[in-house]
């Protein structure tokens, strides 16, 4: 008997941890071995010694190397050698070299491992000992004509297995002669790589098969014990994927029966140690046949000692000691080994299940484990900054599930695989989570073939990982900064972000309230019965959209609508949704606008939500088919309750459709009139009290609850808007809405002289969003009205309260400013809406215009005479600022766009709108200018939506799922993608990116953070994310930047392109998607050979060359017919997924 001191594992990864685990129980020293690609590796951590191998060999040549493993153990003094699972594990020739040097090996003898070691061999001895066995050929010859007919007497399906070793590799299933010689030579290779020997044979293949194996420890007296059997038929690729003890399926009879064979055939050859025998079952008559047997611990053992109590690696080690199977197990006899429940394992890898589960590789950017009761856990190189490479095994850890039943284990399995975060690399986690709840294996049904015959076990959805994907988003803007705001103006540096007034009281009744119990109509009657002036507020749609170019963020509304909620029932109504705040949130902020407008009701159930709703334009900026502006109304109606309905030209024709999806949704329709000119300068008569009047009448007669007046440009003085209001009031019989701009600095006086004639509601901004191109001041009309008969009913108090809290907000947002700091009278010359102002400055400074803005704005005027004076709001607002601004740049005046002498190109805003496609001003177009700027084509004088065919919603739902691989579409984003497609699609693939950026506080989602700064970010009701940066690294020489965090408390290590630095290094070419001519790689690795050269003609299906990655070979063929035109790699080559490798002509 010989009492090991030291022990050299001479495997890596899990398997070394595990042996160096049951050694240290054992008190017993271990040393480790690593090649320098795996001098990372955990393993070399655990032992109390570790040692590099194989210098100058591959990364698993060096684990292949008898020599070096030789030389270490001898250089520590190891007196015994544990090989592990693969690798040299069944080397007959290492067991030798053990022996020469005096090294004990732990593990059967080198004649037994020849023996049955060789899968060829063992078959021979399985048919002496009587055990049944497949039909199969000798081991392979070179010669491919004799292998031809071998595989013909044995008749196909045939399975190539490799004479040594097992996990699947160099196995290769052949269903005719055409595929027998590529898949030998495949075969032949991967056995090459992974075992250090390429001999195989041929199986005939069993169609319906469970595999079982029975584990077998032998003694060196000649006693054999079985622990009895597990059940592996769960394969992908030959490899094992989900493991049990006992096999469930199997009767006493029948289990008794197996583990007999088992010990039969290793107590035919006096089997020394740990083994497993391994047979198929073939379902249809339920006979048992014999594969091979395994001289080695299986990668499987674990179940096995969970429903035995029986530790397989100390019992192995004590074995080679020199004990006896009653010490080595604690069990007399083998009557005494009873099962006790039953335990299941699967392997968490590094495989992609959506993407024929190519190996991922890579830096583990976070990793959290499951544990538990009834869970073990054996890992290797799997924590948080481990790195995974291409050379090795892609497992990362096994886990092992016992319960007293197969369901509970199955359950606790479940339930230990959905606490597992593992982030930066791709896993099985959800594969294998549908793998347990499927029907077919939890009856019991699933064959060998299971995985690769059942394809609903692929659907499911991918990990959100969203913290990962917004510590992403922060480095980002960290390193680059954000494109809209790089070079402006920042926010204070020790700004915080804004807090809200906390809410300690219910909502009180509301206008929603009254909407919801007696309709709209009841609300428009109720409006024209108060005495009190009734206000909206505009602080979260126009008053941001004038100041800041519509660049609030969802966060910063939602968190002050609950105390709009508490503290001012007695609004009329919060506008917050439509107009350009619909397509910047997608293009600009990220974030949905639908899931802004669900939050903001949710928060505010008791006042009336507003949008603005561009008639046939919906919320774009061109017309669309009616049935989807009915559609858009129809889901928008879910949570608005104010349709502000306008038409861009005043056309009332072009807003009844609108107007109509409106009223069938029992919402408020505000058909709007909106207000330009003067009525009170007899000079432009076109839009005289009359015409106004006359429009309202006709709004009212289609319908409308309410009518709204909108002066977007601010053009209407006091003394007219006494006038208008006045003679409204007495044409019409529904009440009045007015909206105007404080452009001017005197929209205070035109509201107070509206509330004096009589109007029933305006529009106001909380004070912090008030004055300039937005809305006149909330707080200063409450108080100026208070004491009066038109008393708002108001508290002051609340509304200061709530107005610090915007004015926290608006500091975040500097980058944004207009930069206008005081009143402008020029609006009357130029006529600007207030959102187009400050947008028309900013494009004018994005032109380098800004110093010529004066010649903008009186140019804008000119345009306007040239068009025929027209109304100008979004989008007819846009098209003249488009004008204007090409005029000004070109250095063109009004009179040289209309002679006709001068050729000239228009803005394609222009054409579109000369066209008809916004449809006709009060008296149309001026001809001349029309058949200038369409070159003699004909305008539609008609309503553009008439011409507009409907768009088949439920085709286009299916359409877009399929564009965005399968995701569900709902109403929400089907209307978002029918308003803006482009934008819509630009949108989702930013999501994809960086995920729920919406939740991040307003200052870091624009600037990133500093060193040492913390933030919070709740991206879902309860689930809320600590980020804390901790330091950004160096720009590194392939221009990346290494940006440290901690997540929840974990580190994590975020890796983005510094983009100045990354535009000027090089990388391989790439694929390009959709091109035929091109050979991407499918996954990341080396090139194990190269089958075709240039010039060469080849035919679909022909093998063009094979990638090895983590000792798995994977062949790319031919999809096509072509010529090589280009092979940009050779063996050797290391290559990243989508590198372009071959190139047809």
């Amino acid at each position: 008997m010989k009492i090991f001191e030291k022990i050299l594992i001479a495997n890596r990864g899990e398997i070394a941890i595990r042996i160096m685990r049951a050694a240290n129980e054992m008190g017993k020293k271990t040393v480790a071995v690593f090649a320098e690609e795996d001098k990372l590796g955990l393993h070399r951590f655990k032992a109390d010694e570790a040692y590099r191998i194989g210098e100058g060999l591959g990364p698993v040549a060096a684990y292949l190397s008898i020599e070096e493993i030789i030389r270490v153990a001898k250089l520590s003094g190891a007196d015994a050698i544990h090989p592990g699972y693969g690798l040299l594990s069944e080397n007959p020739n290492f067991v030798d070299a053990c022996d020469a040097n005096g090294i004990t090996f732990i593990g059967p003898k080198a004649e037994t491992m020849r023996a049955l070691g060789d899968k060829a061999s063992a078959r021979k001895v399985a048919i002496e000992a009587g055990v049944p066995v497949i039909p199969a050929t000798e081991v392979l010859g070179d010669d491919m004509n004799v292998i031809q007919k071998e595989a013909k007497n044995l008749g196909y399906p045939l399975m190539l297995k490799a004479s040594w070793g097992g996990g699947g590799r160099g196995m290769r299933p052949i269903n005719g002669e055409s595929e027998l010689e590529d898949k030998i030579l495949e075969g032949r290779r991967e056995a090459e790589a992974a075992f250090g020997n390429s001999e195989g044979y041929l199986e005939k293949m069993i169609i319906r098969a469970r595999h079982v194996e029975v584990q077998i420890l032998g003694d060196q007296n000649g006693d054999i014990y079985h622990l009895w059997e597990r059940d592996c038929s769960v394969q992908r690729r030959n490899q094992k994927v989900v493991e049990r003890a006992p096999a469930p399926y199997l009767s006493e009879g029948q289990r008794e029966e197996l583990c007999e064979l088992g010990r039969k055939i290793c107590q035919h050859v006096n089997y020394e140690c740990a083994g497993t025998v391994e047979f198929l079952m073939d379902m249809e008559n339920e006979k048992f046949y014999f594969i091979e047997v395994n001289p080695r611990v299986q990668v499987e053992h674990t179940v096995t000692e969970e429903v035995t109590g029986i530790d397989i690696v100390q019992a192995q080690i004590l074995i080679s000691e020199g004990y006896g199977l009653a010490e080595a197990t604690g069990k007399s006899s083998q009557k005494e080994i009873k099962l006790n429940g039953h335990a299941l394992q699967t392997r968490i890898t590094t495989e992609d299940p959506q993407n024929n589960f190519i190996p991922d590789y890579g830096r583990i950017t976070a990793f959290r484990e499951a544990t538990g009761m009834g869970i073990r856990l054996d890992g290797g190189t799997a924590y948080s900054g481990g790195v995974i490479t291409r050379y090795y095994d892609s497992l990362l850890v096994k886990v092992t599930a016992w319960a007293p039943t197969p369901e509970k284990a199955i359950s606790r399995m479940d339930r230990a695989l959905r606490e597992f975060r593992i982030r930066g690399v791709s896993t099985n986690i959800a594969f294998v989570e549908n793998l347990l709840k499927h029907p077919t294996f939890l009856n019991y049904e699933y064959t060998t073939k299971f995985i690769d015959t059942s394809t609903d076990l692929f659907e499911f959805s991918k990990r959100r990982d969203r913290g990962t994907k917004v510590l992403n988003y922060i480095a980002d803007i960290t390193v680059n900064g954000h494109p809209e705001t790089v070079n402006r103006q920042k926010p204070l540096s020790e700004l915080k972000p804004a807090r809200a007034p906390d809410v300690n009281s219910e909502p009180s009744y509301g206008t929603r309230n009254l909407l919801d119990e007696k309709g709209p109509k009841a609300v428009a009657n109720w409006m024209l019965e108060q005495k009190r002036l009734l206000l909206t507020d505009t602080t979260m749609r126009d008053g941001h959209q004038s100041l800041l170019a519509t660049r609030m963020r969802s966060l910063d509304m939602i968190k002050a609508a609950p105390v709009y909620s508490s503290k001012l029932p007695k609004l009329f109504s919060v506008e917050c949704w439509g107009g350009a705040t619909f397509d910047v949130a997608y293009r600009f902020l990220q974030e949905c606008p639908w899931q802004r407008l669900r939050d903001i009701r949710a928060s505010m159930p008791n006042i009336m939500t507003q949008m603005l709703l561009r008639a046939s334009n919906g919320v774009g900026y061109t017309n669309y088919p009616d049935n989807v502006v009915e559609s858009f109304v129809k889901e928008a109606s879910k949570g608005i309750d104010v349709f502000r309905v306008f038409d861009s030209l005043n056309w009332v024709e072009n807003m009844r459709v609108a107007m109509n999806a409106v009223l069938d949704t029992n919402k408020i329709c505000e058909a709007s009139i909106c207000y330009t000119g003067d009525i009170l300068n007899p000079e432009r008569a076109k839009y005289n009290l009359q015409y106004y009047v006359s429009m309202a009448k006709e709004l009212e007669a289609a319908g409308a609850h309410v009518l709204g007046l909108k002066d977007m440009a601010g053009l209407l003085k006091p003394a007219a808007a006494t006038r208008l209001i006045q003679t409204l009031k007495s044409e019409i019989g529904i009440p009045i809405h007015f909206h105007t701009h404080d452009t001017s600095g005197i929209a205070a006086s035109t509201i107070l002289a509206a509330s004096e004639a009589g109007v029933d509601a305006v529009d106001t901004a909380m004070d912090a969003f008030s004055g300039g191109t937005s809305q006149p001041c909330l707080g200063s009309i409450v108080e100026a009205l208070r004491y009066t008969s038109r008393d708002t009913e108001l508290n002051i108090d609340d509304i200061r309260l709530i107005n610090n809290y915007w004015e926290h907000v608006r500091d975040q947002y500097a980058a944004f400013e207009s930069g206008s700091s005081a009143p402008a009278s020029e609006v009357y010359l130029h006529e600007m809406p207030g959102g187009q102002f400050t947008n028309l400055k900013a494009q004018a400074r994005s032109l380098g215009l800004e110093e010529k803005w004066p010649e903008i704005a009186k140019t804008y005027a000119d345009v306007n005479q040239m068009f025929g004076d027209i109304v100008k709001v979004t989008p007819s607002s846009k098209v003249v600022g488009d004008m204007a601004l090409m005029m000004v740049s070109q250095g063109l005046s009004r009179q040289d766009v209309e002679s006709p002498d001068i050729d000239l190109s228009f803005p394609d805003s222009v054409v579109d709108m000369m066209r008809g496609n916004l449809g006709q001003p009060p008296g149309g177009f001026p001809k001349s200018i029309v058949g200038k700027i369409l070159k003699g084509e004909k305008p539609n004088l008609e309503r553009p939506g008439k011409h507009l065919k409907d768009v088949d919603l439920e085709q286009v739902r299916t359409e877009l799922s399929v564009n965005l691989d399968g995701v569900d579409i709902d109403d929400e984003d089907l209307n978002g993608y029918l308003m803006y497609p482009k934008v819509f699609m630009d949108y989702m693939e930013r999501h994809q990116i960086y995920g729920p950026v919406r939740a991040l506080p307003t200052k870091t989602f624009f600037y990133g953070m500093e060193p040492g700064e913390e933030i919070t970010a709740e991206i879902d009701p309860g689930k809320t994310l600590e980020i804390r940066l901790q330091a950004v690294g160096e720009t590194d020489e392939k221009g990346d930047v290494r940006v440290f965090f901690e997540l929840n408390g974990q580190p994590r290590i975020i890796r983005v392109p510094n983009r100045l630095i990354k535009s000027q290094t090089a990388s391989n070419p790439k694929a390009e998607e959709g091109n035929a001519a091109h050979v991407g790689a499918p996954m990341p690795g080396v090139i194990a050979g190269v089958t075709v050269s240039l010039g060469q003609a080849v035919n679909e299906g022909d093998l063009l060359l094979t990638i090895e990655a983590m000792k798995m070979e994977t062949g790319l063929h031919a999809e096509r017919d072509a010529i090589i035109k280009v092979v940009h790699v050779s063996t050797g080559s290391q290559i990243d997924a989508k590198d372009l490798l071959i190139e047809f002509e």
